[in-house]
């Protein structure tokens, strides 16, 4: 049984390492794509990026309810797999070509296809997977570090790919749904080493209701959570659209400054699995409100730092920290959601807390800083940034209630 345990964990892990291998490829050198070879200036750039986020705007409560009433059933999941199967094809002989005949209508066309992949997508499969690893008894963010190893290969082996051929990413990213697919295709997702059922199993025979879905609206939590997820998970992204671009820039060779970045990129992701291992402890010592918050803290120091320190040994550093940065958020959003709200509704509260309001933050704020980037220039547009960062973490911090007292009230119900 035990060496069925340790295959089904690896079964997960590379599902998590093939499809944040795609996630990181794309959205690594999709900046560098749309500019260089494109030919984009940075508000249409941004256009894509909104594109994305308004397609998951659409798209986020319908996968968050389907997935809720699917429980642990791969349907949806493998939806998100098929039309990772298209990219390289669709990148090569539609995006550009759309780009080439109307910028604006290529950017909205082809940011729309990449969420239903990515933006989208996302919240498909880590909701699935978050699930099936609470349903065989494993600690989520040692699962998650596969994707981080992914973010880590990608970045390494991105940089000489997309110098020697810009479309060659697209391409790796079909190979790695076609293996993310067997995966999928092969996992057994029951928990077998036990004749009992499941908790999980037991609260899945009552159905999900509308009743229960709004009960999700009426909590100041979710509002607090969804005002974070804007001030640390949006912005973490909106940051990070640009940055490669800003940091070449530094460079008196911008290809230099291309391959230098995917190297810094690869260690920072190796660096973010590390650290990954360690973080579940670290969040059920300090409690997953408090990982957001400091989550958030990191990414103001981040984005301040890169506006006023830009040697780029400096710049290297501030992408470093992003290491910390991005397990804390990981394992404490997951923490938090399975610890404030109804663990049914897991998925759904993970869709509209994290993904919808991070979308409708990254549709607002990626034009918003694409316009000011060609305005004020980087760095006086990353201390508007910063500023908007820790308005929203604060905000957030305030309405949101911890697990503890959360905890705590249910006790007091229960005793009186």
């Amino acid at each position: 049984m035990n060496n069925l345990k340790q295959l089904k964990f690896w079964n997960f892990g590379g599902m998590y390492f093939f499809y944040f291998m795609i996630w990181a490829l794309i959205f690594a050198f999709l900046p560098f794509w749309l500019q260089n070879t494109a030919n984009l200036d940075t508000s249409v750039s941004g256009l894509v990026f909104s594109a994305m986020a308004v397609t998951a705007l659409i798209l986020e409560p319908i996968y968050g309810v389907i997935q809720d009433k699917l429980g642990l059933k791969k349907y949806l999941f493998g939806f998100v797999v098929l039309c990772l199967l298209f990219i390289g094809p669709f990148v090569q002989f539609a995006f550009l070509p759309l780009l080439q005949y109307n910028a604006i209508f290529g950017a909205i066309i082809g940011g729309a296809y990449l969420s239903l992949c990515l933006n989208g997508g996302v919240g498909v499969v880590e909701a699935y997977i978050e699930r099936s690893t609470r349903e065989n008894n494993y600690e989520y963010g040692h699962v998650r570090l596969f994707g981080s190893l992914a973010g880590g290969t990608a970045a390494f082996i991105g940089g000489i790919m997309f110098v020697r051929n810009p479309f060659s990413i697209f391409w790796a990213a079909t190979c790695s749904a076609i293996i993310l697919g067997v995966l999928l295709w092969t996992v057994k997702v029951k928990n077998e080493d036990t004749g009992a059922r499941t908790d999980i199993e037991k609260e899945e025979e009552s159905p999900v209701t509308k009743e229960n879905i709004m009960n999700v609206f009426k909590n100041r939590s979710f509002w607090g959570f969804c005002l974070i997820i804007i001030g640390s998970a949006t912005m973490f992204d909106v940051f990070d659209q640009q940055f490669p671009n800003y940091f070449a820039s530094f460079f008196n060779d911008s290809s230099r400054g291309e391959l230098v970045f995917s190297r810094i990129a690869s260690v920072q992701v190796f660096l973010e699995a590390g650290f990954m291992v360690l973080t579940p402890w670290f969040i059920n010592k300090i409690g997953a409100k408090n990982g957001l918050i400091l989550a958030g803290l990191i990414l103001f120091v981040r984005v301040l730092g890169a506006a006023f320190f830009t040697d780029i040994w400096m710049l290297a550093f501030w992408r470093l920290l992003a290491s910390i940065e991005m397990p804390l958020m990981l394992v404490s959003i997951m923490k938090y959601i399975t610890g404030i709200f109804d663990v049914r509704l897991s998925a759904t509260v993970y869709m509209l807390g994290f993904n919808f309001a991070k979308q409708i933050g990254i549709t607002i704020f990626s034009s918003v800083m694409g316009q000011l980037y060609g305005v004020m220039g980087f760095q006086n547009a990353y201390i508007v940034m910063s500023i908007m960062i820790l308005v929203f973490v604060i905000a957030g911090g305030v309405i949101m209630v911890s697990e503890k007292k959360h905890h705590s009230r249910i006790e007091l119900r229960s005793v009186s």
